[in-house]
Order: C-alpha cells, then structure tokens, then sequence
C-alpha cells in the first residue's frame, strides 16, 4: 500500500513538472516566433514528451514547407541562371554567390589583420621612440585601408538606425498631435499626402545642397555622406508611423480620454497614462513598416550619391565589371534582404515586449 502511494506521488509530481515545462515552453513561444524560431516550439514540445505525431504535424507546417520552398528556389536558380547570359557572363548560380561570399568573408579578415599587424608597428614605434625620449616624433595614426563588405554592412545599418531614430522622433509626436487635435490634423494631412510619395531620388540633391551647405564641420562619428544618406532615409521613413501614431491616437476609446477629462489629468499624463498604451499596438506597425521603407530608400541614395554603404557596393561591382562582379552583387541583394527581414524581425520583439498585444 506505502508503495502504491509512493509511485502516485511520484506520478503527481512528474505530471505538475512537465505541466510546469509546457507552461514555459507556450509562453516562450510568442518570442520564438517573434524571432523566427518558431520551427523551435515543436520540437521542445517533443522533447517534454508531448505527442510527437501531433507535433510532427506542426514541424511540417513551420519547418519543412518554407525548407521545400527554398530549396525548390534554389533548385529552379540553379538550373536557370547558366542559360541567361550577359555582358559579364552567364548569371551565377547558388554556388557561384556562395563562392563569393566566401571570398568577401575571406578578404574582411585578411584586411583585419592587415589593420592589427599595423597597429603593431606604430605600437613598437611610439615606445621605441618613448624609450629613446623622442617623445615629440610620437604619432598615432589610423589604419586608412580599404572598407571591407562587413565594414560596407556595418556602415549601412549605422545610416538606417540614424535615419529611423530621426524619423521616430519626428514622427511619433507630429502623430499624436494629429490624432488628439482635429485642426491640427487638418493642418498637416495635405502636407503628408504631398510628400508621402516623394522618391528618395528627389529628396537627395535637395538633402545634398543643404547638409553641404549647413553642416560644415563634420564630427569625425558623423561624416557629411553618412548624414546625408541618414537624412534621406528620414525623409522617406517617417511617414508610415506619423500615420499610423495619428490613427491608433484617434482610435483611444472615447470613455477612456472621458475619464482622464473627470480626473482633470494634465495633457502630458493623458498622453503617458492613456494614449501611448493604448495606441502603442499601431504605432509600433507603422515603425516597422518606416523600418523596412528606411532599409529599401537607404540602398537607393547609397547608389545615387556613392556614400559608403552596401549600396556603393553594388554600383562599384556593376562598374568593375569583372567575371565575380555579378555574383558579388548577388551577395548584396541576399545580405540586403536577410538583414531586412532580421529589422523587421527587431521590431516585432520590440512590439511584443512593449504592447499588450502584438497582433500583426
């Protein structure tokens, strides 16, 4: 009998321990998702011990079709792209990008070390001539090699974060003064349905003069190109979330702003207390629609203008010319859109974390 009650108890708490792990693996499932890794949920589920048929099922859905899809892509390139020629030879295939992707990874580190091995020499030197007392020849230099396709990579997403950040902050307070004020609404709708649509090749010329013009001792964080293009990105991003912040604001349930009224809460609390978290959902969808608008807008005026970036990348590789050039470009296009799809990714976290919903 003492055994019988025994196994039971020890049945009760295994039960309460993988309802407990099911617990944690459902709640963390929403940031998985968040972070495209939701192909991960059913296989914990597996390994908690639930039905793997049930959860097969699932991985299917999540795993295996997007993997069937991309391989038939690749499958469908590969077999494609020898028989289109141009100018610079026949269109690389998979394996011809993934060759050189090797290579501009390859290149990256030989000119980092190249970098390190200087910073050596002008190391030796300087103590060399600290020794001797020759401390008035001490120079410190900066390694002035090339940019390498990681440093082109870096420099882009260093341009979109500043030019999504300026945008933001432009955009969100011009959103909730035109959700909360009607003639303010008024005031700006024309403007924005007026510059809304302008190209980012428009507003580059314009954005060159004046940064040109005004801006004429660059900091040595903040180059006049990486301002420029910054700009640029701000002018074409801030759009989706002025207009999404104005109609998630106007959509604040009206009993709400109601009682904020009764209790004769000052402006700035009823935009902290009320409006924000309950408008948050739909301005977070118009920050990741900017994103994604600032990441397309920032490739184009890199082209246009040749500032530092992935996009000059691509226009210098069209200009060489050589037999790689073409599966160089490639390389662009796949990086361009993988780190889009990783911001967008960002954002969702980010909305998940800050909004009580994070419906799409």
């Amino acid at each position: 009998m003492a055994n019988a009650d025994t196994a039971g108890s020890q049945d009760l708490a295994r039960a309460a321990r993988r309802e407990k792990l099911f617990t944690r693996i459902n709640k963390a499932a929403g940031w998985l998702d968040a972070l495209g890794l939701s192909w991960t949920v059913p296989l914990l589920k597996i390994a908690a011990g639930d039905n793997p048929r049930e959860q097969m099922g699932e991985l299917k859905r999540v795993l295996l079709i997007p993997l069937i899809g991309i391989a038939a892509f690749l499958l469908l390139w590969g077999m494609l792209a020898p028989q289109v020629q141009t100018s610079l030879g026949a269109v690389p295939g998979p394996a011809a990008v993934w060759s050189q992707t090797l290579n501009l990874w390859d290149d990256h580190v030989r000119e980092r070390e190249k970098a390190a091995a200087f910073y050596e020499r002008q190391d030796k030197r300087n103590t060399k001539l600290e020794a001797e007392g020759k401390t008035d020849k001490i120079k410190h230099r900066t390694y002035t090699g090339k940019p390498t396709y990681i440093d082109q990579i870096g420099t882009s997403l260093k341009t979109v974060g500043l030019g999504f950040l300026i945008a933001t902050i432009i955009a969100v307070p011009l959103g909730i003064a035109s959700g909360l004020l009607r003639t303010f609404n008024g005031a700006i709708n024309p403007l924005i349905q007026i510059f809304k649509p302008v190209s980012p090749l428009a507003w580059l010329p314009i954005v060159t003069m004046i940064v040109s013009a005004t801006y004429a001792n660059p900091v040595d964080w903040l180059s006049k190109s990486l301002l420029i293009s910054a700009v640029t990105v701000t002018l074409c991003s801030m759009w989706p979330t002025l207009i999404n912040t104005a109609l998630g604001v106007a959509s604040v349930d009206k009993d709400l702003m109601n009682v904020g009224r009764v209790l004769q809460l000052p402006t700035w609390k009823t935009i902290t207390k009320l409006v924000l978290p309950s408008s948050l959902p739909l301005i977070f969808t118009g920050l990741r629609l900017s994103l994604g608008v600032g990441w397309m807008v920032l490739i184009a005026a890199e082209m246009l203008a040749q500032n530092p970036g992935l996009g000059k990348f691509v226009w210098d590789e069209f200009q060489n010319g050589s037999s790689q050039s073409l599966a160089k470009i490639m390389v662009a296009v796949l990086t361009i859109g993988i780190i889009g799809f990783l911001l967008d990714r960002l954002m969702y976290a980010l909305q998940r974390a800050f909004t009580f919903s994070a419906n799409r």
